[in-house]
């Protein structure tokens, strides 16, 4: 069956060193940039939200500074990185502005996607690129990232930013055309998987773990990519860059592997709020609001009627009815002081009350789940 990309909503695309940058020159392969400029300017006409997540800093750094060949010592890897982000941020830039597109660099660190409010900035950042019509394109801080805290492929780094952004499908763009029940190059009659319903032992085993010299992943780190991206509700999948108009011709129907999503990305990501985050605090909210959430709304100030604990923006707290009894969880887009300002005033009062303007919403829908739906669900009391 083909799967057309245009039947996403928002695709986050993962571009590999191997594709951008020529083994042997150090090059940038910009015939096959602008290639993928073409696609990705397709699909936005076609009213899909793009996020870019492209390897190729380090690759192209190295040889501009005319580094040794091989793996790079800490500080060189990061020389390298700061001289090749530069090159690499132009390139796009240059090819998606001939198409009439703006790109954005963001440049992540881990505490960026695991610590809660880093994580809504970012996630705040890219929403509103994509409203403006721009394209991100994010790769790994590199420059200041260390050995032991780093996301160390971008594989995952992409899986993370598809979980942060709420796409619904991720594309790996890689030097290979999918999964395959042993490590092709060493194994020519295995089998080749088209569509893998579900991440068990025994297709984690089938994943190599080497990756080329430019690159840091190979196809285990695309498989724990799956497993992050499907979890939160995105479908994957690992399809061969090695042609030019890569993306259009995975609607196409291209030889690739697909990793379809067991859920919607909203349902999954309430199940990850309601399971996976810390409790620090609590909101109560009056009758109102109560009614209003069981709606599918935001909670505003206006249904606040006192808050405890000694959370900060991003956090996870419970919101409790008038009567004390829990009605959900969500993370909350204030400090405690703020959040206690703001409770039972009007969402038009905030920058006068707080002296800068605010998000109308205390905690969004997007970020909530209620009671009786997913918290019992995933055994959360």
């Amino acid at each position: 069956m083909v799967r057309k990309l245009t039947g996403f909503r928002r695709i986050v695309v993962k571009i590999g060193s191997s594709l951008l940058v020529d083994t042997a020159k150090g090059n940038l392969r910009r015939t096959w940039l602008e290639s993928l400029a073409d696609d990705i300017c397709d699909l936005h006409d076609a009213g899909v939200e793009l996020v870019i997540v492209s390897s190729g800093a380090i690759a192209l750094g190295r040889h501009q500074l005319r580094l040794h060949p091989g793996e790079l010592l800490l500080e060189e890897a990061q020389a390298a990185a700061a001289v090749g982000q530069i090159s690499l941020a132009r390139a796009y830039t240059e090819a998606l502005r001939a198409r009439g597109l703006l790109a954005g660099q963001i440049l992540l660190t881990p505490g960026d996607t695991e610590q809660r409010r880093r994580y809504l900035n970012a996630r705040q950042t890219v929403d509103r690129l994509l409203g403006l019509g721009a394209i991100p394109v994010v790769n790994e801080n590199d420059t200041v990232s260390t050995a032991e805290i780093r996301y160390g492929d971008n594989d995952r780094l992409a899986a993370r930013v598809a979980l942060m952004t709420s796409a619904d499908c991720l594309v790996l763009l890689s030097d290979i055309d999918g999964l395959y029940t042993a490590p092709p190059a060493q194994h020519p009659d295995a089998e080749f998987l088209a569509e893998v319903p579900a991440i068990t032992a025994e297709i984690e085993a089938m994943a190599g773990a080497a990756g080329s010299e430019l690159s840091r992943g190979g196809m285990k780190t695309k498989i724990e990519a799956g497993r992050i991206a499907t979890s939160a509700g995105t479908s994957m999948v690992i399809a061969s860059g090695k042609t030019l108009h890569p993306l259009t011709a995975i609607s196409s129907g291209a030889r690739a592997t697909w990793f379809p999503a067991p859920t919607s990305p909203v349902t999954s990501r309430k199940k990850w709020i309601a399971g996976q985050l810390k409790i620090v605090g609590s909101v109560t909210i009056d009758a109102g609001a109560v009614t209003a959430l069981r709606s599918g709304k935001s909670l505003l100030p206006a249904g606040v009627v006192s808050v405890a604990g000694a959370f900060r923006r991003g956090d996870a707290v419970i919101l409790r009815d008038p009567a004390g009894h829990e009605v959900g969880r969500g993370l909350i887009a204030y400090d405690r002081d703020d959040a206690e300002r703001l409770a039972g005033r009007k969402s038009g009062d905030i920058e006068a009350i707080l002296g800068y303007r605010g998000r109308s919403e205390m905690i969004h829908r997007d970020d909530m789940v209620l009671h009786g739906e997913e918290i019992a669900a995933t055994g959360v009391k």
